[in-house]
């Protein structure tokens, strides 16, 4: 695989991974009765940004986890 075909799908698993976890971080909090949106910072408002920022990690190690599972391997 080209470097830049290699690094494009990098970039793009990454960003899918990411967004992926982020919108679902936002739904869980959510179905939780977080509201990320509501006007101040009170405690409601900040445990839904959190959930979205967890989401994203983990959406974002779940890419890079497949991506390592899809690599070829070197025989040694």
């Amino acid at each position: 695989m080209s470097s830049a075909r290699r690094l494009l799908m990098e970039g793009l698993s990454d960003a899918v991974g990411f967004v992926g976890g982020a919108l679902a971080g936002y739904w869980i909090g959510r179905l939780l009765g977080f509201d990320i949106f509501t006007s101040g910072y009170g405690p409601s408002s900040l445990a839904g940004i959190a959930l979205v920022g967890l989401g994203g990690g983990f959406g974002l190690q779940a890419a890079r986890r497949w991506r390592a599972s899809r690599a070829p391997r070197d025989k040694e």
